[in-house]
């Protein structure tokens, strides 16, 4: 392949990471080709260079009001429009929860196939093989595209970004789109989480399920998390509950993570929930039940009471963090 282009996100001010192993994803696929960096919205001209540093050769931003914000309609427009002046020979995006809606409404409308959520790419050229799980990550099957245009997206905390190199440098052309008729615009974002970490591209995650027995409950989590600069979930049992919010909740109807370590603190492992965690890198479960399920996917076990054995994780991960420092 020719060249590449890779939409990349900001959110919250931020630059997301996975937009950084999205360039490196593009890098495998396109060897010595061209990988061209797209961002919208507002601080775009910030993060131009980041990208750069991490593997693309120019950026494209556009600062206008229209994508200040993710809308369907004006995402769309914006990339269809910059695929028919770069004419590249594939497009990856982040799979996320504005790159899941927008992937596809672009594979229609070019009437073009799509890989989505993505952990691997391999070969080049016309021989890219892209591997993704399926069954609830039961199981991963590897894909080959035949038509004129790559569309794939990539899901967080599987392809590492590349090494920045400071050295890097590029072209950073602003643009600005032709966008009409949009049906909808956003007024303001309201938002009802635990702050903090995304749960998507978290590191480290301590999960809590129905074992928490109380919104209170999760204040031990909360900390053990914060002390391993990680994030809180929950499993649905846990929010049907009302024990936390739903923006919480990893599984098969929940969110999907991939992070460094997972702790299981209270959690049964129902089906349901293996499905959205089950690709960690390493597992930790925490449960009186010497036979939940979750012991069986887990790389360490340990049977015990969770409020007893997270503060007793928390004082040792603080005691060695100090040692450390």
């Amino acid at each position: 392949m020719k060249k590449i282009l890779v939409l990349g996100e900001i959110r919250d001010g931020e630059l997301r990471n996975v937009s950084l192993e999205a360039v490196a994803a593009a890098r495998k696929a396109v060897n010595d080709g061209e990988v061209v960096g797209i961002l919208f919205g507002n601080k775009a001209s910030e993060f131009a260079s980041e990208m750069i540093k991490h593997g693309v050769d120019r950026m494209i931003v556009s600062e206008q009001e229209e994508l200040e914000q993710y809308t369907t309609d004006a995402y769309k427009q914006a990339c269809l429009q910059l695929l028919e002046d770069e004419k590249p020979d594939g497009m990856l995006l982040c799979h996320t929860s504005s790159g899941k809606d927008l992937a596809p409404r672009i594979a229609a409308a070019l009437k073009t196939g799509l890989v989505s959520d993505v952990t691997d790419i391999e070969g080049e050229g016309e021989d890219l093989v892209f591997t993704r799980p399926i069954y609830s990550g039961k199981a991963f099957e590897q894909k080959s595209m035949n038509s004129e245009l790559m569309l794939a997206t990539i899901r967080p905390n599987n392809i590492p970004a590349l090494k920045k190199d400071e050295s890097r440098e590029g072209d950073v052309s602003s643009v600005t789109f032709d966008i009409k008729d949009l049906r909808t615009v956003i007024k303001d974002v309201v938002k009802k989480t635990s702050g903090g970490i995304d749960l998507s591209e978290a590191k480290v995650i301590v999960a809590g399920g129905r074992g928490v027995k109380s919104e209170e409950g999760f204040k031990p989590l909360e900390e053990l998390a914060e002390v391993l600069g990680g994030a809180v979930g929950a499993s649905r049992g846990a929010c049907d509950a009302e024990y936390c919010d739903y923006s919480l909740q990893i599984g098969q109807t929940g969110k999907v993570v991939t992070p460094d370590l997972y702790i299981a603190a209270g959690l049964s492992g129902a089906i349901q929930h293996l499905a959205g965690m089950s690709s960690s890198k390493i597992i930790v479960a925490i449960n009186k039940d010497p036979e939940a399920p979750i012991f069986e996917v887990a790389d360490y076990g340990i049977v015990g009471d969770l409020f007893e054995v997270i503060p007793l994780l928390t004082e040792q991960f603080k005691k060695e963090l100090m040692a450390q420092a």
